[in-house]
């Protein structure tokens, strides 16, 4: 497991002037609080159409990297679409458990530390918290959203896997 200083990373987190625990009372589950964020109806939707509903609302705890309807935006013209479509479901399913990590991974976990974490999907993916929070290309814009089951980041372009 990944050794983890939390103060040192919210620190970075505060200095780079982006939002910690924009909702830290949790009372939702990961989709719930998702649903109720109103930044995610993309992802909320794709989540529908690819049978996670109940997965994300399962017992966890999960960390998940939430591309924002304006990050879905940002996909070729028609993806999305492409992709909600029924026989796309399990190629939808592979793009949105690459943004999911098993276990509750807060900010402050990562502090000052480049390293790789495995996504449920089973993917690598590529983590800099040495200037602010990368993801892949993604940069995390909000962090530690709290939910029951685990802790949502948010993210400015959606993570494909290779």
């Amino acid at each position: 497991m990944i050794s983890f200083n939390r103060k040192i990373f919210s620190s970075v987190f505060l200095a780079a002037g982006l939002s910690l625990g924009a909702m830290t009372a949790s009372a939702a589950d990961i989709v719930d609080t998702a649903a109720a964020a109103g930044q995610f109806n993309t992802l909320v939707a794709a989540v529908q159409a690819a049978g996670l509903v109940d997965t994300l609302k399962g017992e966890g705890p999960f960390t998940v990297f939430a591309p924002t309807d304006e990050a879905f935006a940002k996909l070729p013209a028609g993806t999305v679409d492409d992709l909600l479509k029924p026989e796309n479901r399990e190629k939808l399913a592979a793009i949105l458990t690459y943004h999911v990590v098993p276990g509750k991974i807060m900010s402050g976990d990562i502090t000052g530390k480049t390293t790789a974490v495995t996504s449920v999907q089973g993917g690598s993916l590529d983590v800099d918290a040495t200037s602010g929070v990368k993801v892949n290309d993604a940069t995390v814009v909000t962090a530690d959203i709290e939910a029951d089951n685990g802790v949502i980041h948010v993210i400015d372009t959606v993570l494909l896997p290779e």
